[in-house]
């Protein structure tokens, strides 16, 4: 700069000459890499975004498979994400080697962001949990502290176990642990993951392919074919076979589907669960445009809550042009509440234009309450089907719905038909069952409730017999 340049900048207000510095000031550019098809080239890559400021995108080789041998760190195949990192895979897989020891493939720390497209993370196993929420073992593909989000991708086959006594275990694909930006799924596919605990004493396993307490939306993805169990005998619970949230959640054009969770003489809840976790909106849930389908929720000698949807205590769930369709919940000699939908207590659950049809509560020698539903609080159903469900054990009620004594249901132009309470002692309340009339209510305005076996309507509501 010339004498006469710095004479004109001395002679401006003061405010003037501080804009004209920062503008000097070079600009944080994105940077990008491109990343042979090579795991210590991808670490570098991690590496040197980590330890700049700004945005970095790193470009994968089409269709690579980088094959993680031994982990990064104690925990993870792949440096801990620090910074603001978006990784382009073009079809690309990163995955751990069968042989390798358990880590699981990446991690996002609560400062970092990491954006992921058309990538597969695949055989993770996840050794630990993260701080600052030990001791649990949680991620088997992914951990998230931070804000993720990914695009178009696969997280398929990644596992997390617990085999020491009373430890819990969680997100057989992702947990999301974040207590910032949470975790974003478009288009995405979380399948084939697995939680189990194995230990000898009584724990908890749960979000087969998600579980977490941090912000999550789930669009236009598919959650298929995950399983969560325990062992048997040992009065454990296993819950959340497709997605276990206890944040604020959000489902949208999505589907929950084939996802399995056992619990021999434990307990087992639904497929997509939510409970309440004390973070902003915690324990609350929207689902939208989303099938819920052919999920089965076991626990023989034990108690099943929900085969499809559970929404957990002091929580509430708000559906909409939602198909939740051909559910089992099932547990031999035990007792099932709801094969398709479970609320418990303190639990608020709004349903609108959707459809409750052939799910089934099946409890032999046992007790089935609520093929479709199973109503503890508070169910408002507008404009919604609960057609073909089924509940059968020695006790049967409820083909459709079962309103518990503290529960308040209340069907506003609503169809309640074809449903079928079948038991070897007692069956009652084909359509609908309502527990304790004193206590609890069902209110139909202008709904439906015919063609259910054994009756429609036990005791009678109004004119439904």
């Amino acid at each position: 700069m010339s004498r006469t340049s710095n004479k004109i900048i001395r002679s401006l207000p003061p405010a003037i000459v501080v804009a004209i510095a920062i503008a000097a000031i070079p600009a944080q550019v994105a940077r990008a890499a491109t990343v042979p098809c090579s795991v210590p080239a991808l670490v570098t890559a991690i590496n040197a975004a980590n330890s700049k400021a700004g945005d970095d995108t790193i470009n994968l080789a089409r269709g690579c498979t980088y094959t993680l041998v031994a982990p990064d760190n104690a925990a993870n195949g792949l440096p801990v994400i620090t910074s603001n990192i978006t990784i382009n895979g073009h079809d690309a897989t990163i995955t751990r080697a069968p042989s390798a020891p358990s880590f699981r493939i990446l991690a996002v720390a609560s400062a970092g962001t990491l954006t992921l497209h058309t990538l597969t993370i695949s055989g993770g196993k996840a050794p630990d949990c993260p701080s600052p929420f030990p001791p649990p073992i949680c991620g088997g593909g992914i951990s998230n502290l931070g804000t993720l989000t990914i695009n178009n991708s696969r997280v398929v086959n990644n596992t997390a176990t617990s085999s020491t006594n009373g430890i819990s275990v969680e997100g057989g694909g992702i947990d999301n642990d974040s207590g910032s930006g949470g975790l974003t799924l478009n288009g995405t596919e979380v399948s084939g993951n697995a939680v189990s605990y194995t230990g000898a004493t009584s724990g908890t396993a749960s979000g087969g392919g998600i579980s977490g307490g941090g912000p999550l939306t789930i669009n236009d993805s598919r959650v298929i074919n995950n399983t969560v169990s325990v062992t048997a005998g040992t009065g454990s619970f296993a819950f959340g076979s497709g997605v276990a949230s206890f944040g604020p959640a959000t489902v949208k054009s999505s589907i929950i589907s084939d996802n399995v969770a056992t619990a021999p003489g434990g307990t087992a809840r639904a497929a997509l669960t939510n409970g309440r976790a004390p973070v902003p909106n915690g324990g609350i849930m929207t689902v939208t445009n989303t099938q819920i389908t052919r999920n089965t929720t076991s626990a023989p000698g034990g108690t099943v809550t929900g085969g499809g949807v559970s929404s957990g205590p002091f929580t509430s769930i708000t559906m909409t042009n939602t198909e939740v369709s051909s559910n089992t919940a099932t547990a031999p000699s035990g007792t099932v509440t709801g094969g398709g939908m479970n609320t418990a207590f303190n639990a608020n659950v709004t349903v609108t234009n959707s459809v409750f049809r052939d799910n089934t509560a099946s409890a032999p020698g046992g007790t089935a309450r609520g093929g479709g539903l199973f109503n503890n609080v508070t169910a408002n159903l507008t404009n919604t089907a609960v057609t073909g469900n089924t509940a059968t054990g020695a006790t049967a009620e409820g083909g459709g719905l079962f309103n518990a004594s503290s529960g308040t249901a209340t069907l506003t132009s609503t169809a309640v038909t074809g449903n079928t309470a079948s038991g070897t002692t007692t069956a009652a309340g084909g359509g609908i069952f309502n527990a304790n009339p004193a206590s609890g209510s069902v209110t139909l305005n202008n709904s439906a409730v015919s063609g259910n076996t054994p009756n429609n309507c036990t005791p009678p509501i109004g004119t439904c017999t």
